[in-house]
């Protein structure tokens, strides 16, 4: 039986697009599968973001998820959820490290801007304009 017209051109269409799905997906497994890498302290990148957060998971109060909430609308919602985690370790490790008994705006604004990457600053800044949010004070986070 010879491949030929419509059928082969159909066949190799689908070669295509599910070539390109499985590198698509392959891609986002093998960087997540370098996050779960332990480092050269025992503990992967994964392991200290779920640290930070349950260290600091009792700061947490409502108007605080509100924001963190409204922060991330912007993030397609499948990759919601991992932004969410990845941005409350940051915020859980700047309240460890500065020894704060209580989180304030201040500090869920420097980690949203500490755990976005430098390419989304843009959409951050248009987000944070949305709010309301003055971003002078954070300008040096920007820079880091």
């Amino acid at each position: 039986m010879a491949l030929d017209g419509w059928f082969l051109w159909f066949i190799l269409f689908w070669v295509v697009v599910l070539v390109g799905l499985f590198a698509i997906g392959g891609f986002f497994m093998f960087r997540k599968f370098l996050k779960s890498i332990p480092k050269s302290d025992g503990l992967s990148d994964l392991n200290w973001e779920e640290y930070y957060v349950d260290k600091t998971i009792h700061l947490w109060g409502e108007q605080e998820k509100e924001l963190l909430n409204e922060l991330v609308q912007p993030v397609p919602d499948l990759f919601r959820p991992v932004a969410k985690q990845k941005i409350a370790g940051r915020i859980g490790q700047i309240l460890l490290e500065e020894k704060v008994t209580r989180m304030e705006h201040q500090h869920i604004i420097r980690g949203y801007i500490l755990a976005t990457p430098k390419r989304d600053h843009k959409f951050l800044r248009k987000k944070l304009h949305e709010l309301e949010i003055d971003v002078s004070p954070y300008e040096q986070y920007f820079e880091q």
